[in-house]
């Protein structure tokens, strides 16, 4: 099956309407390049956002590559700049947190909290029903293998294809149309469309578990990788009974929603 029939298979799944307002969270990387490309082939109602994170040249080839591909797409495209709407990029903030009570957090844990709290926020001020992610089939058997390799195979209780989170008014719906799609399949069809992508990594993706777990998950074949996701989907009920029961909660200072009275970004940014 090629990776357009994938594609279209996992949305059958995910089964988003046609008039939903699907805003396209947009790195300037292949995998949500391909994503955006794609949803606007088969008809999909989308916008880009991207997250300038203020990374010097790193960060303005993303978000030259995001302006560009949404320019051929047609599709609007909303920038949140973290400097200008959080006083400093993201290399700072994070150095900051881990200067202070945020020691021994990895560089990519930091990143990932402040990104989705982003997201989430500011895809409900722009009226979004969905946001979509570039997350694969790598990314998805990474995950699930390091919650289990730290013994905690509940964290990966509301994983799929589509989030299965709390439903709250606040909390906008993620879903991962790239799910049960290879990294390299991704790659090879983002180059033969000639999508405008920077291909280099993050230059401060350096210390994360996930680049440890990464190493071993290159060495399987895209068949392994889709048994491994495969069993995953069979185990989804089974991980859903070890998950402990939350309330969702509103922070009490963001107002974001959080399974503590205290949300995670706040934890990380307010101290």
């Amino acid at each position: 099956m090629n990776l357009e029939a994938k594609f279209k298979q996992t949305l059958k799944k995910i089964n988003p309407g046609k008039k939903e307002k699907i805003l396209v969270a947009l790195s300037g990387g292949k995998d949500s390049s391909v994503v955006a490309y794609l949803l606007k082939k088969f008809g999909y109602n989308i916008e880009g956002f991207h997250i300038d994170l203020g990374m010097g040249d790193y960060s303005r080839k993303c978000l030259e590559a995001a302006k560009k591909l949404c320019s051929q797409l047609g599709i609007v495209l909303h920038i949140y700049d973290i400097k200008n709407e959080m006083g400093s990029s993201m290399c700072y903030i994070r150095s900051a947190i881990q200067a202070g009570h945020g020691k021994g957090l990895k560089n990519c844990a930091i990143c990932g909290v402040i990104k989705k709290w982003i997201m989430n926020r500011e895809a409900r001020k722009l009226n979004a029903d969905k946001i979509a992610t570039g997350h694969n089939l790598d990314d998805e058997c990474q995950t699930f293998l390091m919650n289990i390799l730290k013994g905690s195979p509940q964290l990966s209780a509301n994983s799929g294809a589509i989030t299965r989170n709390i439903e709250d008014r606040k909390f906008i719906t993620r879903i991962k149309p790239l799910f049960y799609i290879a990294e390299e399949d991704i790659r090879e069809y983002s180059k033969k469309k000639e999508l405008p992508v920077v291909y280099e990594k993050c230059p401060c993706a350096l210390d994360s578990y996930r680049i440890q777990t990464r190493q071993f998950t290159n060495s399987l074949t895209t068949k392994e990788k889709e048994n491994f996701m495969k069993n995953f989907d069979r185990l989804s009920d089974r991980i859903e009974k070890l998950k402990t029961e939350h309330k969702l909660n509103y922070c009490e200072i963001c107002g974001e929603p959080s399974r503590n009275k205290i949300c995670r970004m706040c934890q990380l940014v307010r101290k």
